[in-house]
């Protein structure tokens, strides 16, 4: 009997756009494995709605809030419907960015010094000298991330402002320098290593992810094979440490400016990276051998409650 998956994509978050394009991919590519799919842009009204499509398997293709911090897995667990990537517990983790480092840094893994205060202390002054990234404790895909450079004389005023949508607390942390890589876990098995970069030659932003042709990858990452090592060995350290499951994908600074300190930073774990063709774990996937249809297929397998 064919198996039934439906592929949770779209949702209430500000990622929704992204969702979209990644469910798509994945429900076209288990379509192309013989899967029955059904595609469901998620709403308030989706536990009625998988109640009543009663599928085999839930493939999460969601980002950001209530698709990536625990809600929706809960839901699936109360309706006993398996599904992919990380369980309630470690999605709402690495999603509360501040109670994520202090479980990676307890597992030994290096992390920026950091402070959580409001939005209004940090708009007021600098809570810590520039240079220094505000972060919302709560979003992914860099939304809301602020970079506030060493000569910048006024901390960002943009925090206090009534347009601001990313929450009243916000993460101040000291500026890692150096080159963006990251490293995709799948299963329990560090894959490899790419460095990103902006093609506009500044920061990896939103649109620097999502935009044609807004970021260069290079796979494998041209680093010395102790840092490659040491960059796996954190990655698998994190996944683990968070709990994580399915496949995740840890992001990274390495400092080897002239004069740098030549440290790793684990900036954080993305427990539902991008799953489009082109996105950073299928092509690190793809890299040793397993295809875009194969990842999906694999994911569809590994799929369960109680994760």
């Amino acid at each position: 009997m064919t198996q039934h998956v439906c592929v949770l994509m779209g949702g209430l978050a500000a990622e929704r756009e992204v969702s979209l394009r990644s469910g798509e991919a994945c429900a076209k590519a288990l379509e192309a494995q013989g899967f029955r799919v059904t595609r469901l842009d998620v709403g308030r009204d989706v536990a009625e709605k998988l109640a009543a499509l009663k599928p085999d398997v839930a493939f999460n293709a969601l980002h950001g809030r209530y698709g990536e911090d625990g809600a929706i897995q809960g839901v699936l667990e109360i309706l006993r419907i398996p599904y992919t990537h990380s369980g309630v517990l470690a999605s709402a983790l690495a999603m509360k960015k501040d109670r994520a480092k202090d479980v990676l840094k307890a597992a030994g893994v290096p992390v920026a010094e950091g402070v959580t205060v409001s939005r209004f202390e940090a708009g007021g002054a600098h809570v810590m000298a520039p240079p220094y990234v505000v972060k919302p404790l709560g979003e992914g895909s860099s939304f809301g991330v602020i970079i506030v450079r060493a000569d910048q004389a006024h901390p960002p005023q943009e925090l206090t402002g009534t347009e601001w949508a990313y929450g009243d607390e916000v993460l101040v942390e000291r500026y890692a320098p150096g080159r963006e890589l990251t490293c995709a876990v799948i299963g329990d098995r560090a894959y490899g290593v790419t460095e990103i970069r902006a093609a506009n030659g500044g920061w990896y932003d939103y649109d620097a992810k999502y935009a044609p042709g807004g970021s260069v990858h290079i796979l494998p990452a041209n680093l010395k094979e102790f840092v490659y090592q040491n960059v796996q060995e954190l990655a698998l350290v994190a996944h683990r440490a968070l709990g994580c499951r399915g496949v995740s994908r840890t992001d990274f600074r390495y400092d080897d400016t002239p004069g740098g300190s030549g440290a790793l930073i684990v900036l954080e774990v993305n427990t539902q990276p991008g799953m489009t063709e082109t996105s950073l774990a299928p092509e690190i996937a793809a890299h040793a051998g397993m295809s875009f249809g194969e990842l999906v297929r694999w994911m569809v397998e590994d799929a369960s409650c109680d994760r």
